[in-house]
């Protein structure tokens, strides 16, 4: 059995580097006291950022590794390079059970062909989805996927997503039946393509499954907090995620320009920030 209470950091992935893989490790450390780490890389290079986090080098052991997956190198690529790279060996100590998870912030394409290849899928999903907490304004986040692994999906992998993002919802939320809902262009049943219907009558239909389906739901809902898991092809989700991310620079950008055009105005936003943050 894997150790769960350990996890496997590609340390040397991302574009940010390996002192940004470290600050979130000992972020997360403080957070979750049992938690262990097998960080995977450059021995020298890790061991110098350790010394800025001297309390995590007590919880953290350290994995060589010779190189590193670039950015923009071809998932077919870096498999062949699997068994030297950080996010290779990082997954291949899951496979070892050595640790319960692989976390990575590199080539995204070739994490997902490297974990499907060596840890393979569970029994019954065809795929793997990639999936992400957003922010909404109720009690929880939402769960959404696919944000971008398979840009074309049937009825059947929209169903898988749904029950995998549940089972996620489940575990992060502490939700008996979450909320399971489609993206779709509207909220009436005969609106949608033939995959997104198809894979709501099946949901629709179910019974024995620990969730709840709720229909359809519009892209401009998705932050209202009225739904636990929304599911979309990676198509869709990735173009909802990137207008989400574009929309929440705009406005910042917007309220700074607004806030610094006058001494009124940084007056007002002094009176302001304990409400903003």
């Amino acid at each position: 059995m894997p150790d769960n209470s350990t996890i496997a950091v590609d340390a040397m992935g991302g574009d940010e580097g390996l002192a940004v893989m470290l600050a979130g490790v000992a972020r997360a450390r403080r957070r979750y006291e049992g938690m262990r780490f097998l960080l995977v890389g450059d021995r020298e290079r890790i061991e110098a950022g350790l010394d800025q986090h001297p309390n995590l080098s007590q919880h953290s052991e350290i994995v060589h590794a010779d190189s590193v997956v670039d950015g923009g190198e071809k998932p077919s690529q870096a498999i062949r390079r699997a068994k030297t790279t950080s996010m290779g060996i990082a997954i291949d100590l899951v496979k070892q059970g050595r640790a319960g998870a692989a976390v990575s912030s590199g080539n995204t394409g070739a994490l997902m062909a490297m974990a499907k290849l060596a840890l393979r899928t569970l029994p019954g999903i065809d795929r793997p989805a990639l999936a992400a907490p957003l922010p909404t304004l109720g009690d929880n986040d939402v769960i959404m996927l696919d944000l971008g692994a398979n840009t074309e999906c049937d009825a059947r992998n929209l169903i898988q997503f749904a029950v995998m993002g549940a089972a996620y919802a489940r575990v992060v939320f502490d939700l008996d039946a979450p909320r399971v809902a489609l993206l779709n262009i509207g909220s009436e049943d005969q609106k949608g393509t033939d995959e997104i219907r198809d894979a709501a009558s099946v949901l629709r239909a179910q019974t024995h499954l620990p969730m709840e389906f709720t229909g359809f739901v519009e892209g401009d809902r998705l932050a209202r907090g009225n739904h636990d898991v929304i599911v979309c092809d990676g198509f869709a989700g990735n173009i909802a995620l990137k207008t989400a991310e574009g929309t929440a620079r705009f406005v910042t950008d917007v309220l700074r320009k607004a806030f610094t055009s006058s001494i009124r105005s940084k007056i007002g936003f002094l009176i302001s920030k304990p409400a903003m943050y």
